[in-house]
C-alpha cells in the first residue's frame, strides 16, 4: 500500500508566501547623507567646517559681510577711476584671482575644483560673463543671485556658481605667489 506524498513535497508544490515584511538589509559604517569618506588633507591645506571645502592655510571663507562690503566699494571705484581706468584696472588683476574691490579688501577667487587662484579666463568668465546675466536679465536674477549668496554654506553669487569659484578671504597674502 502506497501512501500520498505530504503536502508540498513534489515538484509542482506550492512554495509558502514569502514573509510579508522582510528585515531590511544592514547599514554600513558611516553611510548616509553627510557622510564622507575620510580622505587625507594635503600639506597646507585644511577643511572648513562650516563649508566642507578644502582651503589653503591662513586664507578663510570671505564673510556675507566682506562680500557686501565688495559689491557696495565697486560703485565708488568706477566714479573714481572714471570707468575706463576701472576696466584697465581689471584686466590686470583678473590674472592674480582677484576683481578690484577684492584687491582693496584683501580677497582672492579660489576654485575649489583645482585648489588654485582662479586665473584670468575663469576670471573674465566670472566677471564678464557672471555678471552680464546678472544685471542684463533684471531685479530676478540679482534677487536669484543675492538668495544664493547668503543662504548657501558657500557664499556663492550667481557669478561663482557659473565660473565654479568661491571667494575668500587672505589678509595675510598666501595666495599671493
Amino acid at each position: 500500500m502506497t501512501f500520498p506524498a505530504p503536502y508540498g513535497s513534489g515538484q509542482d508544490a506550492v512554495q509558502p508566501p514569502p514573509p510579508r515584511f522582510a528585515a531590511a538589509p544592514r547599514v554600513p559604517a558611516g553611510y548616509g547623507y553627510g557622510q564622507y569618506e575620510a580622505v587625507p588633507v594635503p600639506p597646507g591645506m585644511y577643511v572648513d567646517q562650516v563649508s566642507g571645502l578644502l582651503l589653503p592655510n591662513g586664507t578663510e571663507l570671505a564673510s556675507v559681510g566682506r562680500r557686501i562690503g565688495a559689491a557696495l566699494l565697486t560703485i565708488p571705484l568706477v566714479i573714481a577711476t572714471l570707468g575706463i581706468g576701472y576696466i584697465i584696472w581689471g584686466l590686470i588683476v583678473w590674472g592674480n584671482g582677484q576683481a578690484q574691490a577684492l584687491q582693496v579688501l584683501g580677497m582672492r577667487v579660489w576654485r575649489p575644483e583645482t585648489n588654485r587662484v582662479a586665473g584670468f579666463w575663469i576670471m573674465a568668465l566670472r566677471e564678464i560673463a557672471g555678471r552680464t546675466i546678472n544685471h542684463v536679465l533684471g531685479a530676478i536674477t540679482l534677487l536669484t543671485s543675492f538668495v544664493l549668496f547668503v543662504s548657501g554654506r558657500e557664499h556663492k553669487a550667481l557669478h561663482d556658481w557659473i565660473a565654479g569659484t568661491v571667494v575668500l578671504h587672505d589678509p595675510d597674502r598666501v595666495l599671493a605667489s
